[in-house]
């Protein structure tokens, strides 16, 4: 069984690595953030209670994320495996996660760092464009991301533009508080030998796909 954790700063292709592990071994690329919306757009009890905590500025609990979680890696088609998004953010979820993992005899985790320079990062992230209609994203600086038809996106068919808050400003800002703030949970899955850091350079999105496989199947 695969137990994947993704952590890469902005702009190091975490979003394109996690699709192409989700369909090389049939497995769900889970966001936490999505598990909320999800379960508050189902209406329930639990979704409302949600809810009511996001209305209110506050940050959701561990207590609630493990919950969303456990319900979700034990539905079927996580069976070989898993892909974590977004979780966990600090060493008490990273605690949570490895005795949740041990309570449902899960097996080892893997989690994997993208490693990017600053400066490429930055690059990348001015060179990003989007579609407004239906959310893919494009790259012009990456071969592999490059749409097939100018400015054109290529599932729907949408022009493409570039977003508000891809500005050196807001980038830089953002990349070294990320940075910062993960610092400790990388030296805690450092410390736990489970952590592999592969470097992003200007290497293609499939050359650092195949590190990633021979990572998770050594």
């Amino acid at each position: 069984m695969k137990n994947i954790i993704l952590i890469a700063p902005p702009a190091a292709g975490k979003g394109t690595q996690a699709k192409l592990l989700s369909a090389e071994y049939n497995i769900p690329h889970i966001s936490t953030g999505d598990l909320l919306r999800e379960e508050i757009a189902k209406g329930t009890a639990f979704g409302n209670e949600i809810k009511e905590v996001i209305d209110k500025g506050n940050l959701v609990s561990d207590e609630i994320i493990t919950k969303l979680l456990k319900n979700r890696i034990t539905m079927p088609d996580c069976k070989e495996g898993y892909i974590l998004d977004g979780y966990p953010r600090n060493i008490t979820q990273a605690k949570i996660l490895d005795d949740l993992v041990r309570e449902l005899n899960y097996g080892k985790i893997n989690v994997i760092f993208f490693d990017i320079d600053r400066d490429l990062a930055l690059e990348r992230t001015l060179s990003r464009i989007v579609c407004p209609n239906c959310g893919s994203s494009y790259n012009l600086l990456v071969e592999d991301l490059k749409p097939k038809k100018d400015n054109i996106c290529d599932r729907c068919n949408h022009e493409l533009t570039t977003r508000d808050d891809d500005t050196r400003e807001v980038f830089l800002h953002r990349f070294d508080t990320y940075l910062n703030s993960t610092k400790e949970l990388m030296d805690y899955y450092q410390d736990l030998g489970v952590l592999t850091k592969i470097e992003v350079l200007e290497k293609s999105a499939n050359t650092i796909f195949e590190e990633v496989k021979k990572v998770l199947n050594d």
